[in-house]
């Protein structure tokens, strides 16, 4: 094949990257900004040039036959140096530039980071956010995101991860619920409430708790652990926010999904003395994959991130 056809078919090539890395044709395209018909007409046009199939087809999935995934190992080394080589440059500009893609858990992104985007964005016009709600762990490289921002307690090892802030659980209530059931004194008392509860792999639900003050020493406190049930569980924050709210029950949230419903008198804190400890992580991170170099959107967005939450999520004030 000349020079001539082969730099006619490098977009092809990179377009064929893509498909590996996502699997699926819908994938794909909507990676690129393209249409599924413009991403199958590529991949069959590089099929052509290369006189080989490159890729299987099946109803549910596309794999690259051995041909395919030899191509496409030899050109990732080179298409990541392009990209790097790329960003470095776009760098240079005055104004940071480019396409930040941030997946973050739906709660947070909701609650917290969507109603500040608005000042970045003025301040930064250059940048475009594209943002992910979703409390699904994303492989990041593969999904294509430049960072997640995630409530746990061991980010990878293999990531870059940069602490935004610390967070804590919070039991909260309704004022009518509390009328209508009484106030718990002890976490024990707990047991004889209706407790809202995130769902586990466990058989029976249960919170953990030490006393405040003994959940900020450095030596190892004395757990308690206390058995809930009640009318209602959900995978969300806000769904179970909202459920206090209704005077559902006593609600076990991290400080982010109660701060707004605290601060305006539609809950209240249960057993302030008590700090639960396990159910949800302390502190909330800004990660993304190594790499031998940072975009400088991304880098200006993570520095806004940690300057924007670097107080946390106070629930007076």
């Amino acid at each position: 094949m000349s020079l001539e056809k082969a730099e006619h078919l490098w977009s092809h090539l990179h377009w064929l990257t893509v498909l590996a890395q996502h699997g699926s044709y819908t994938a794909a395209a909507q990676r690129l900004g393209v249409s599924k018909a413009a991403m199958s007409q590529h991949i069959s046009e590089l099929e052509r040039a290369a006189g080989v199939p490159l890729v299987q087809r099946t109803t549910r999935s596309v794999r690259l036959t051995e041909a395919g995934q030899r191509l496409v190992d030899g050109l990732r080394e080179p298409f990541e140096r392009i990209a790097q080589g790329f960003a470095s440059v776009r760098d240079l500009a005055a104004v940071p530039v480019g396409r930040v893609r941030v997946t973050a858990p739906v709660a947070f992104a909701r609650q917290q980071l969507v109603p500040r985007i608005a000042g970045f964005l003025r301040e930064h016009p250059g940048i475009r956010l594209e943002l992910d709600l979703s409390d699904r762990l994303s492989s990041l490289a593969t999904e294509g995101f430049d960072l997640a921002i995630r409530h746990t307690a061991t980010p990878p090892d293999t990531h870059v991860a940069w602490t935004l802030c610390r967070t804590r659980s919070v039991l909260v209530a309704s004022r009518a619920y509390l009328r209508r059931r009484g106030t718990p004194a002890t976490p024990q008392d707990l047991a004889g409430h209706d407790c809202l509860h995130y769902p586990r792999a466990q058989d029976t639900p249960a919170w953990h708790f030490q006393q405040a003050g003994e959940a900020r020493r450095q030596a190892p406190a004395q757990r308690l652990t206390v058995p809930v049930a009640g009318p209602f569980a959900a995978n969300n924050s806000e769904a179970l926010r909202d459920a206090a709210i209704a005077g559902l029950g006593i609600a076990l949230v991290p400080d982010f999904s109660a701060q707004a419903a605290l601060r305006a008198g539609k809950l209240v804190e249960v057993l302030p003395d008590w700090a639960s400890v396990g159910t949800f992580s302390d502190h909330l991170y800004a990660i993304r994959p190594y790499a031998s170099h940072v975009p400088r959107a991304v880098s200006v967005f993570v520095a806004w991130l940690r300057e924007a939450l670097a107080e946390g999520f106070p629930l007076r004030g």
